[in-house]
């Protein structure tokens, strides 16, 4: 009689199933919750198993998702994908710098936060919806279940220690659907490109700019020292009051031009404050993309 070792891959699965809930996790489950209690559930498309497409094989995809035939007539490997696997497929990205990080006051949330709670209970929402969904820094493919649910958990956890986060959709199924998260007061052309490269390859989406009130109001007067998060900006002014017109305006243009690059690639825009509603800002999420594709 031999000894048997557990399969590593299911004792691994199993042990982070059973890990502690992370607080992220247990919050987001709650904010789910209420909206369904809500009554607002989710129309599902029918799951058809016509052939959509050859694509790259990506990191953490199972071999058995690999089509070595196709695969076998090139020098990589290719996995099969169906019509419904597309559709029903939802990228989320989150910026993660240094800028969301802030916050103006200890009563609220910081921006990264607030879009990591929302990219997290939206998750579970489309999950639950038999979605698959995918965290686009981890650099995974869409899946569904409970491990996925704990792989984004902690995808989220991380931080970059960039300024401004830049979105990257290079790794997104066509024809899915995408939400970009962020305050996107960073270079504005890396939110046009990563847009405009997602639609070209049929996908749908939203860009939702999530800001502390206080970088919509700039309630600064006097001598004030601005930084970046990170400390590598650093501007003092002696009248601060006299930049509001200014920044003011300048802010309106970015949110014009956000406007503007989500209509012409036929995405919704919208803004969230901080000191709003967590459960209005997930339900704008969750209806728009219920909305027409």
């Amino acid at each position: 009689m031999t000894n048997q070792r557990p399969h590593t891959g299911l004792r691994a699965r199993a042990e982070t199933l059973s890990a502690p809930m992370p607080p992220l996790l247990a919050r987001a489950e709650q904010l789910a919750r209420t909206l369904l209690m809500g009554g607002h559930g989710r129309r599902q498309s029918g799951m058809g198993d016509e052939f959509w497409q050859y694509r790259p094989a990506q990191a953490g995809d199972p071999g058995r998702a690999i089509d070595w035939r196709r695969s076998g007539r090139s020098d990589g490997h290719y996995v099969r994908e169906k019509e419904w696997q597309a559709a029903q497929s939802v990228h989320i990205w989150v910026d993660l710098s240094a800028s969301m990080g802030f916050a103006s006051k200890e009563s609220l949330p910081p921006k990264s936060d607030r879009a990591a709670l929302l990219a997290m209970a939206l998750s579970i929402l489309l999950m639950k919806g038999g979605e698959r969904v995918a965290l686009a820094s981890l650099g995974t493919p869409p899946r569904i279940g409970a491990l996925q649910t704990r792989r984004i958990a902690e995808g989220l956890s991380q931080k970059a220690p960039e300024d401004y986060g830049a979105p990257d959709a290079s790794l997104f199924l066509p024809h899915a659907r995408a939400v970009f998260l962020s305050d996107f007061l960073g270079p504005i052309e890396a939110v046009e490109n990563a847009v405009a490269a997602a639609s070209d390859r049929g996908i749908s989406g939203m860009i939702y700019q999530i800001l502390d009130p206080a970088e919509e109001a700039f309630p600064y007067q006097g001598r004030t020292v601005f930084t970046s998060m990170s400390g590598a900006i650093q501007h003092e002014t002696l009248r601060a009051s006299d930049l509001k017109t200014r920044y003011q305006e300048r802010l309106a243009e970015r949110k014009d031009r956000l406007a503007k690059i989500a209509h012409h690639a036929g995405w919704r825009f919208a803004t969230h404050h901080t000191d709003h509603a967590d459960l209005s800002a997930l339900l704008w999420l969750y209806e728009a993309l219920e909305g027409p594709r």
